[in-house]
């Protein structure tokens, strides 16, 4: 159905009404991109930083306490 199928069939309100919508849906769709680039970017931040923290804190055996040695509760984990 062309759009003056739809005028003369349903009228003016309902073509309005469904041109709204699409750009209800175009906007939004427009809007979640930029939102999910920042997100992914804020992922790959997150992950570096933890790659970055997770190297600096594991045992490289210069702390003289082996892993895998402590009780249950912790202690010799200093």
């Amino acid at each position: 159905m062309s759009a003056w199928e739809v005028l003369a069939r349903f009228g003016t309100v309902k073509l309005l009404g469904f041109v709204v919508a699409l750009l209800v849906f175009v906007a939004l769709h427009l809007t979640r991109m930029p939102l999910l680039l920042l997100a992914r970017l804020l992922e790959a931040a997150m992950s570096r930083v933890d790659h970055a923290i997770t190297a600096a804190v594991s045992d490289n055996g210069a702390s003289g306490v082996r892993s895998g040695t402590a009780g249950a509760g912790g202690e010799g984990m200093r």
